[in-house]
């Protein structure tokens, strides 16, 4: 690829003096764009591979040993901290979950050696069993005014919708575009569910032209929710990198409903979880050095997370107790997922008070790994593809890697997530 406005990249020890004067300290990286210097990193070793992206006509650049020890500007939430946040009665709850899916368990491994003929019986067995959890989960969730689970609050007549989705993005043999697409479709429901519905029976009409001139131009009138009052105030919260596609989908919603159409500001958190520990002793990692937000844009809005997974909650509380910890006060915290886990529920409502957990599915359990059971994976990994281990991509790489029919249908996602990282004025 040829960078056409790229005169010089540099990673030195001893310093560098670009042509137009100045100097960077030793040990920096730096990019040499225009005839200007910008610093993008700071204290980066000797030898550093640096990994580069053109999206669009800029470059970004990090450096390929970033993941390791965290550094100073981390901040780090522990699951005891989490499991302090849970009731003695919530423990339990999670135990009785463990013991029902125990049953489900134990026939998996029969099923798997069996032919096409004992399949019917196979079948016959699991599905009470899921039942059962199904009204477990259910009648735990009942008790939990933050707690809301599409397929317990609306309609049976819409639950085929949700289980269809749901077994699609179970599936391994789902594609990586087929993934996306259903992603898609789930938050469109997980939209409805959360902000269309609860503004009924308030709605607006909008006037829509049409393609069809003769024998005059045509219109037609359209009513949908007004839902207005419930998004205007709103700010996407990223969690990176899983969440990524689907705040910008959720933004991308709220534009289509807005009677102004209005883009949701977006504040960007580098997060992830320590995944060489167990679910009982994993670290959280807030890196702020590398996540963009300004508090002041964050103290009074509603922030909404959009995650595809919710198992344990560590991230989102790790975000909001930083955020809190600054003074800044938010009106309203959404936590929008596909699936969530029981556990993961329970720990954001009792350690975020306000808080609304949104979800098309509850799942029981969680393995010792901290996944997601029966879950559907890495859902970080089946949207995004997965990075190297120790090169992972940023937020502008992930988007150009969804190609151009996704960045073009979120352009406008996409223009407010790159001047959040690069600043109003761009560099």
């Amino acid at each position: 690829m040829r960078f056409s406005s790229l005169h010089r990249l540099v990673v030195r020890t001893s310093g560098f003096h670009p042509d137009n004067g100045g100097s960077i300290p030793p040990g920096d990286v730096a990019v040499l764009l225009g005839g200007r210097f910008f610093l993008f990193l700071d204290t980066v070793a000797e030898n550093t591979t640096i990994r580069y992206t053109l999206f669009p006509e800029r470059l970004y650049l990090r450096a390929s040993n970033f993941y390791g020890e965290a550094p100073m500007n981390t901040v780090v939430l522990h699951a005891t901290d989490l499991d302090g946040y849970l009731t003695k009665s919530d423990q339990t709850s999670i135990a009785q979950a463990h013991v029902l899916y125990d049953e489900a368990m134990n026939l998996f491994s029969n099923i798997r050696t069996l032919n096409a003929e004992s399949m019917p019986k196979a079948r016959a067995e699991l599905t009470p069993v899921f039942e059962r959890v199904g009204r477990y989960l259910k009648g735990i969730v009942a008790d939990e005014p933050g707690i809301h689970v599409y397929s317990f609050e609306t309609p049976q007549i819409q639950h085929g919708s949700a289980s269809r989705l749901i077994a699609k993005l179970r599936n391994p043999d789902t594609s990586q575009s087929e993934f996306l697409y259903y992603v898609q479709r789930a938050y469109e429901l997980l939209f409805a569910h959360v902000y269309a519905d609860k503004a009924l029976p308030k709605k607006r009409s909008i006037v829509t032209k049409t393609p069809v001139t003769f024998p005059v131009q045509n219109y037609a009138i359209h009513k949908i929710p007004d839902v207005d009052a419930l998004i205007e105030n709103s700010v996407m919260c990223v969690m990176l990198r899983g969440a990524l596609l689907p705040s910008m989908i959720i933004s991308k919603e709220i534009q289509e409903y807005s009677s102004n159409d209005f883009v949701t500001p977006f504040a960007l958190f580098r997060i992830k979880r320590d995944d060489t520990k167990v679910e009982k002793n994993m670290d959280y990692l807030l890196d702020l050095g590398r996540s963009f937000f300004d508090l002041s844009q964050l103290d009074g809005k509603d922030l909404i997370f959009a995650d595809p997974m919710n198992a344990t909650g560590g991230s989102l509380v790790t975000i909001v107790k930083y955020i809190e910890s600054q003074g800044i006060k938010p009106k309203s915290i959404r936590f929008i997922t596909v699936i969530s886990a029981l556990k993961g529920a329970l720990r954001v409502v009792r350690a975020i008070e306000g808080a609304q957990v949104y979800t098309l599915w509850m799942d029981p359990v969680l393995n010792e790994k901290a996944y997601i059971l029966p879950g559907l994976g890495d859902a970080g990994d089946r949207l995004n593809g997965k990075d190297e281990e120790d090169n992972p991509r940023n937020m502008i790489q992930l988007m150009a890697d969804y190609g151009t029919t996704i960045t073009d249908l979120y352009r406008d996602q996409v223009r407010e997530i790159e001047a959040t990282v690069l600043g109003r004025n761009g560099i």
